[in-house]
């Protein structure tokens, strides 16, 4: 097999979404975590005002991605409205599989920017998982951006732990909240 893609998706939802997926929740959850046992989902959540989800998906060719979003219960429903997509030109995979949280008690940031020495971000991300500071992320293939998935609610921790490695400066990147569902 080629190069496994793991691609970055990001969900626009429609005005209504809470109340909207609400009757087609379970299915939604349920095909993840198949999906994510068969290893195709690496994690997904929304934003916390439900703005938006952001979704994370491995694929062996890059057309299998729009059907893993266009089948999505949400997206049939119309609690889903429209996404793009983006891939990692290299990936730091979690260790784990945590449990599905749907009360939005498992808050994360998503930190993004450029890595001033792309060589030693990926070394960087892999300490930090180690350290239990990142789930998930990577270099993306738009030259040297980083996207990483960081186990804080806290913006500026999260950046500080990026700056302090030396491989980002800080006044680059940017932080949004997300809920880490699964």
């Amino acid at each position: 097999m080629g190069r496994v893609i793991v691609a970055h998706v990001v969900v626009t939802t429609s005005a209504d979404y809470v109340s909207r997926r609400e009757a087609h929740r379970r299915a939604h959850v349920e095909r993840l975590l198949e999906m994510r046992g068969r290893g195709v989902l690496v994690g997904g959540g929304p934003a916390p005002d439900g703005g938006a989800a952001e979704m994370f998906y491995r694929v062996a060719r890059p057309e299998q991605l729009a059907p893993l979003v266009e089948e999505d219960p949400y997206y049939r429903a119309g609690a889903w409205t429209g996404y793009r997509s983006r891939s990692f030109a290299q990936f730091v995979d979690p260790w784990e599989s945590p449990p599905v949280v749907l009360d939005g008690s498992r808050r994360a940031t998503l930190v993004e920017g450029p890595a001033s020495d792309p060589g030693m971000a990926q070394l960087a991300l892999v300490e930090l998982r180690g350290a239990g500071r990142l789930a998930f992320g990577g270099l993306l293939d738009e030259a040297g951006t980083t996207l990483a998935v960081l186990r804080t609610a806290d913006p500026a921790e999260a950046t500080g732990w990026l700056a302090e490695s030396g491989a980002w400066p800080a006044a680059g990147l940017a932080c949004r909240p997300w809920l880490y569902v699964l």
